[in-house]
């Protein structure tokens, strides 16, 4: 659809009047449903729902676990779904009693035959099941009969989201114009007439036909702004030249760009519209806990009852293991299952944010949120992860993810309040189509935060609003127990490398892990070097204490029969829940000394044999006592000794050389296979090297021993605890 709009008084008001009631004619309502983990689902559907009215669309928005608020059942509408992936490839929280609903086998083949629907699927494709929890659901609804009206697309986190989901979005307009073209012709041949949601009403429809207007002036108003802005780059260029100093000589940065990127017309986001508003208010002096931070799950705190270096100190990775007491609380647990830690930020960089936002005074003061009454927004609501009367310093140590990438709908809203003309200029170059390749060199794989953004452009000025709004929740960071509490009664045993890495932005700083950066502080004054053995007259510091909260209960557990062989495969600090495991099968074999154990496999690997190398007594107790009956051990950086070392560099070279033993217990033994670590490289090295021996070991094509993975995994035979 073109529109021309033309602003006048008398004449014009019939014209105006008369657009509207076009508009209005051809306005037409989807169902809009995303299933979130972290938030990425609900930001991009509300982005949909904040284009739809620019295109003349009218988005009915909610979460897929608001089943009170839909029907698709009796759904009439084309129906849009956004779905994240989490763990190793399941639907989201918000999805599971959706997930569960739909999988009933008893509903009939063409039970959503009336239903039109497109998807995106969010992941990441370090991971094996990429888009898995957007690829259950949409394998799932064309079984019960619905069909596509767009195709569905599959956006990757880990080379950017935004290159497949901007373009999506983009092609979703005219993939619904489409499809109500269709619809209507299919109507006018039947005699029908669409029928009306009760949720949609001609107050909605004119409303949204009013933003939509407002939508193109703003476009309008925008683009002209923008021109601006180019051609004072230009004439920059232009003198520069002039000046015998070449543009071309300069290399981009953040805060600047090079031709063809520095002269040429953008196209950027819409503005996302405004809609808290905040009061500041002096606090009367009342302490706050962790206990104000809202989650869905139970919270405990726990003191540190102890902490061991596990790596030496010129490891390259510092390794630390943190024992818990959980004696006195109802936090229960099973080798294999993982928890959260409820973490904070960084206390320097939350100072540094607030002095940058010249806050620092009102750090004590509470923040009192209200809607603005006179918000764009549909469906505005207050952020759930900011607790009510609580301090400014508070809500950004605890609530908000303030390290997170700043999303270019953040960069856009930032411009408005950038003043200097060269600042805003690049802000709109990194949020523009144009400026991807820019945006995600200088912003996503910089890992640049709020903080780096606002020190490289000194000009922007953001309101606190409009960080509260864009910010969002700081997440709990999930560890794997490393331990059974029938070897620990009371206890809970967790591993972690503290994170370390360069972000480049504006300049390069060495940041920690926000949770393993912090855990390591706290633990300092308990530490024990380099030993897992008990020192307990050392310890004459205050345990610590922090919150953490179970994790939904997932399958990474041992069989429920003994006798059943299994496979264990996890180097560095993978292997923190086969020490559970292991600790939970000498214990059940002292209980049951004549009982049917199966064979223990453990694939372990590291950098150095005399300073990575976890658990290292530990495994040789149960090597010895028949807990563990294989155990093989890989090098990366170690000179070779032997044969088998100079050829077994990494886990995954180790399965090759057992790859007869390996397939026997997994094919003809019914064995199960459990890998842990890093999504990234290792899982799918292991992923390729069972492939390789099932196809060699049994004389099949690769993709026959893929779909035999396949299977093992529908099994719950080939699990994964993997993390990026």
């Amino acid at each position: 659809m073109i529109l021309c709009l033309k602003f006048c008084s008398g004449s014009c008001a019939t014209s105006f009047f008369s657009f509207t009631v076009t508009c209005l004619e051809v306005m037409r309502r989807f169902l809009l449903l995303y299933a979130t983990q972290q938030g990425q689902a609900k930001a991009i559907a509300e982005e949909i729902c904040e284009q739809a009215v620019v295109h003349g669309f009218s988005a009915d928005l909610h979460c897929i676990s608001e089943s009170s608020k839909y029907d698709l059942k009796t759904e009439t509408a084309p129906l849009v779904v956004v779905v994240s992936t989490t763990g190793t490839g399941d639907p989201p929280d918000t999805a599971r009693k959706f997930v569960k609903e739909i999988q009933n086998q008893t509903l009939p083949v063409d039970f959503f035959a009336h239903l039109r629907y497109g998807l995106l699927g969010l992941g990441d494709s370090e991971y094996t099941y990429f888009c898995n929890g957007g690829k259950i659901i949409d394998k799932r609804l064309q079984e019960l009969g619905a069909r596509h009206f767009y195709d569905t697309g599959h956006a990757d986190d880990c080379v950017g989201l935004e290159l497949v989901v901007e373009p999506w979005i983009a092609g979703l307009w005219p993939a619904l114009r489409e499809h109500f073209r269709s619809s209507r012709g299919q109507e006018e041949i039947s005699g029908t007439a669409p029928v009306a949601s009760p949720a949609s009403s001609r107050t909605d429809l004119v409303k949204s036909e009013l933003l939509h207007i407002e939508s193109q002036v703003e476009l309008l108003r925008f683009d002209d702004s923008g021109r601006k802005d180019s051609e004072v780059l230009k004439q920059n260029a232009v003198n520069s030249n002039q000046s015998n100093v070449l543009i071309e000589d300069f290399e981009s940065s953040l805060t600047r760009s090079v031709p063809p990127l520095s002269q040429a017309s953008l196209n950027v986001p819409a503005l996302p519209p405004e809609y808290l508003q905040v009061h500041l208010q002096e606090s009367l002096g009342q302490e706050e806990s962790q206990a104000s931070v809202t989650s869905a799950d139970p919270i405990f705190q726990v003191p540190i009852s102890k902490a061991v270096q596990l790596t030496t100190n010129d490891a390259i990775k510092t390794t630390l293991l943190v024992e818990l007491d959980i004696s006195k609380t109802d936090f229960s647990y099973q080798p294999g299952d993982a928890f959260s830690v409820i973490c904070p930020n960084n206390d320097s960089e939350v100072q540094s944010l607030l002095q940058r936002l010249q806050l620092e005074d009102k750090r004590e003061h509470y923040v009192l949120l209200k809607i603005k009454t006179d918000t764009k927004k549909k469906g505005a609501a207050l952020p759930q992860h900011i607790p009510a009367r609580c301090s400014l310093q508070f809500i950004f140590t605890w609530c908000l993810e303030i390290r997170a990438i700043p999303k270019k709908a953040f960069l856009r809203a930032l411009v408005d309040y950038t003043s200097d003309s060269a600042e805003k200029r690049r802000l709109q170059e990194l949020c523009s189509k144009q400026g991807a390749a820019d945006y995600s060199r200088f912003v996503r794989d910089a890992c640049a935060c709020l903080l780096d953004l606002l020190l490289a452009f000194p000009s922007c000025q953001p309101p606190l609003s409009l960080l509260l709004e864009h910010l969002p929740k700081l997440q709990p960071r999930p560890y794997s127990c490393a331990s059974s509490s029938l070897f620990h009664p009371g206890k809970l045993h967790f591993v972690f490398n503290v994170v370390e890495f360069l972000s480049t932005a504006p300049t390069e700083v060495l940041r920690k892990g926000v949770c393993t950066g912090w855990l390591a502080l706290l633990v300092a004054s308990v530490l024990q070097p380099n030993t897992y053995a008990s020192h307990e007259d050392s310890r004459k510091a205050v345990a610590p204490k922090i919150s953490i909260s179970p994790r939904t209960t997932n399958y990474f557990h041992l069989p429920n029969d003994p006798s059943i062989p299994i496979i264990m495969v996890g180097p560095g600090t993978g292997i923190a829940p086969f020490i559970g495991f292991l600790q939970h099968r000498e214990k059940l074999q002292e209980q049951h000394p004549d009982g049917n154990f199966g064979a223990v496999w453990l694939f372990f690997g590291c950098r150095h044999k005399d300073r990575d190398y976890l658990f290292r007594k530990e495994l040789r107790h149960f090597l010895k006592h028949g807990i563990l009956t294989h155990l093989k051990v890989s090098f990366s950086r170690d000179a070779p000794v032997g044969e088998e070392e100079a050829t077994a560099k990494y886990v995954q070279d180790n399965i090759q050389l057992h790859g007869q033993e390996v397939v026997r217990i997994l094919l003809h033994e019914n064995g199960c296979i459990y890998v842990c670590g890093d999504a990234k490289n290792m899982a799918k090295d292991v992923h390729d090297a069972l492939v390789e021996i099932i196809s060699k070991e049994i004389g099949v094509e690769k993709l026959e021993a893929m779909k035999t993975l396949a299977t093992l995994k529908e099994e719950k035979r080939y699990l994964q605890d993997i993390w990026s």
